[in-house]
């Protein structure tokens, strides 16, 4: 069973541009989830890069299951309403004493999607804390796109280092503190950074991105996403299968096509043909 979002949370969500805390997963599941991550990153040899960073939704079943929890589904239907598409998902993992960072910067920006009627779940695999870089917001920044410069910063989490090329008030920021296995709801404009992990341990975050059925795609040819509630009566995307097993050698084949179409859109303009 989910759970709705009252009305004055949605309220909330439409004044500051994102919602939280909002369980989703117990710490048992959340810490389940992160040993199969981990799993998985062992036999790969090392922590996720490239591609598969990207809609892992559509190679791992355990992922496709979360893309779909009905809490998470429950939220996003009160901003967005019923008929619901996944239309991308991302890990961002810090290591302990890690760099790595992520600019101030608003979602939109390079999606090349039609409207900014687009939610972001960003779900904790474990604990968020000032210390190993949980996001921080601007209440109220989501009103307006604002111009961006690419950075390509080597340490920098996006996939372009963007960063917005504007003044940000940061003394309005609010730290958006989880524990592992919950979540954080933001719109597509919301002004959002996170800093470098300081911890001994890792700070793991999946971000997953919904989006109305109604929206198009207006930067690009083949874009692709999941429908995980309700019904499409547009078909804006091309649709997208869900994985029978893990790592199924289809689902990769697909998930390559698929990942090579949507870098084609995000690094529009730059030469780069796929995910760092």
């Amino acid at each position: 069973m989910g759970t709705r979002l009252s009305s004055s949370a949605v309220a909330a969500y439409e004044r500051d541009g994102f919602a939280f805390p909002i369980r989703v997963l117990s710490a048992a599941e959340a810490r389940e989830v992160r040993l199969r991550l981990e799993g998985v990153e062992r036999l790969q040899g090392g922590p996720l890069r490239g591609e598969l960073r990207h809609k892992a939704h559509l190679v791992f079943t355990w992922l496709d299951r979360l893309v779909r929890h009905p809490v998470i589904l429950d939220a996003v239907e009160a901003i967005l309403g019923a008929n619901l598409l996944c239309w991308s998902s991302s890990f961002f993992i810090k290591e302990a004493r890690d760099p790595a960072y992520v600019s101030w910067h608003q979602d939109a920006t390079y999606w090349g999607l039609s409207q900014p009627d687009i939610v972001t779940a960003w779900v904790a695999f474990t604990d968020a804390t000032v210390e190993n870089g949980a996001m921080r917001m601007v209440p109220g920044s989501h009103r307006a796109q604002v111009p961006h410069r690419d950075t390509f910063a080597p340490s920098n989490l996006l996939s372009r280092g963007q960063e917005i090329a504007v003044e940000v008030d940061e003394g309005r920021a609010v730290d958006i503190l989880l524990r592992a296995g919950e979540m954080s709801l933001h719109h597509v404009l919301m002004f959002h950074s996170s800093p470098p992990n300081r911890s001994d341990d890792r700070r793991i975050g999946f971000a997953v991105r919904y989006i109305p059925t109604s929206v198009r795609q207006v930067a690009g040819e083949g874009d692709s996403a999941l429908l995980v509630r309700g019904t499409d009566g547009y078909h804006h995307f091309e649709p997208e299968e869900p994985p029978a097993r893990d790592l199924a050698p289809e689902a990769l084949a697909r998930h390559a096509a698929i990942m090579k179409r949507q870098a084609q859109i995000l690094y529009r303009g730059t030469g780069i043909d796929r995910f760092k």
